[in-house]
């Protein structure tokens, strides 16, 4: 398998992509949105650019299998399989604010092969196969050298569900605030965890989580030198329900804190 053909092509197809939802976001329509669960949207343009991926992605690899955040396709045996979310900050996107994406990833039965993510309002484009370093519109990109908890600048995702995380995340905003060196709250996973692969953030933390959410974002951070586990350490993580992204200098300090708390999840 040629890993450097296909991801020129799914580059290419991520910022055509981009360019579809910001087109689509000039005259977006808020009275078509769904609501798939409590405070969980889904629009016509997630749908739309699912579909639009899904027919490149099947005329470039036939033989893969799709796991897709709004169902479009499914994975049915297959050796090969896309993972796709079409627009991962829905909410950011329907109420016109940064930041939101599109996250692209190729998987075979034991590791991601490559990974795409495009960050539409930045303009920047993410990706890394499994041979190669990670890059940002061209540049190699690495973790941060963050080894002080003091110091760390945490990102934070809270799920929907709010049932099942709101005792966890709030255990973890007291463990944490005024003792890191910054928490945030900006919502795109996928991006978020390519912004930890550039050094932006130190750590990602959230549960509840989609395999299209993190797939891209795993193998980006794993070649710019970071390191992602479930919230009890395991690094098989990839159809976790929860996930733990780091620059590794400060992961298991962290990990600490979430395996202190872990047991008071509702999932």
């Amino acid at each position: 398998m040629d890993l450097d053909f296909l991801i020129e092509q799914v580059k290419a197809l991520a910022l055509e992509s981009g360019e579809f939802l910001r087109r689509e976001r000039l005259s977006f329509d808020r009275g078509k949105v769904e609501q798939k669960a409590a405070h969980d949207y889904v629009s016509y343009v997630d749908k739309t650019s699912e579909r639009r991926i899904v027919t490149r992605l099947q005329a470039l690899l036939p033989e893969a299998g799709f796991v897709t955040e709004e169902g479009t396709a499914s994975l049915d045996g297959q050796e090969y399989c896309w993972v796709v979310d079409p627009l991962d900050g829905t909410s950011n996107y329907i109420h016109d604010n940064a930041p939101y994406c599109i996250s692209i990833a190729l998987r075979n039965r034991a590791e991601i092969l490559l990974g795409v993510v495009y960050e539409c309002c930045r303009d920047e484009l993410f990706w890394a196969h499994k041979d190669g370093a990670a890059y940002m519109n061209g540049k190699e990109i690495h973790v941060s050298d963050q080894a002080v908890l003091d110091q760390a600048f945490i990102e934070l995702g809270f799920p929907y569900n709010a049932e099942a995380y709101r005792d966890f995340a709030l255990k973890l905003v007291d463990s944490l605030y005024g003792h890191v060196g910054g928490l945030r709250l900006m919502g795109a996973a996928a991006a978020e965890i390519c912004y930890v692969a550039a050094g932006r953030f130190d750590a990602r933390i959230e549960g509840l989580i989609g395999p299209w959410d993190i797939a891209a974002g795993h193998i980006i951070l794993k070649q710019a030198g970071g390191k992602m586990t479930d919230f009890s350490g395991n690094p098989d993580c990839l159809d976790a329900r929860e996930v733990f992204a780091s620059n590794g200098k400060v992961h298991e300090e962290i990990l600490k804190v979430l395996q202190t708390h872990k047991k008071i999840l509702k999932f």
